[in-house]
């Protein structure tokens, strides 16, 4: 897929997004990479770049106290090979693309990756 075109799925799912939660996106970058670096994998505590999909990097809304302010913003990586090389049609790619970008978010307001599992398989389970 284009990136060009990638990146608007991107755009197109943080769009999607309830508006008080679009809101309280504040100093956050979404950015698209090719594949996560090998730091990235280090910090994901994984060794295959096809298994990561997205890294949230930064310190979550709910860990910020008083003292928080004049930092770098936080980053939301959404790697696209690792997307594309999971689905097989655009639509695949569309859908794949909404459930990293969710997932990130949940990151940054604060949710662990054990209860976003959780969410997830429950998720699964009603379909």
């Amino acid at each position: 897929m284009e990136r060009e075109k990638f990146e608007d799925l991107v755009t197109k799912a943080i769009e999607s997004l309830p508006l008080e939660f679009q809101r309280k996106l504040e100093n956050v970058d979404v950015v698209v990479e090719e594949w996560p670096t090998a730091v990235q994998l280090r910090q994901a505590k994984t060794k295959s770049p096809g298994q990561l999909l997205g890294l949230y990097e930064g310190v979550p809304r709910n860990r910020r106290g008083r003292g928080y302010g004049l930092v770098l913003p936080d980053k939301i990586s959404i790697f696209q090979r690792p997307i594309e090389a999971q689905c097989r049609f655009g639509y695949e790619i569309e859908a794949k693309v909404g459930e990293v970008v969710r997932h990130e978010i949940a990151h940054h307001f604060g949710v662990d990756e054990e209860t976003l599992r959780k969410i997830e398989v429950e998720k699964r389970k009603k379909k």
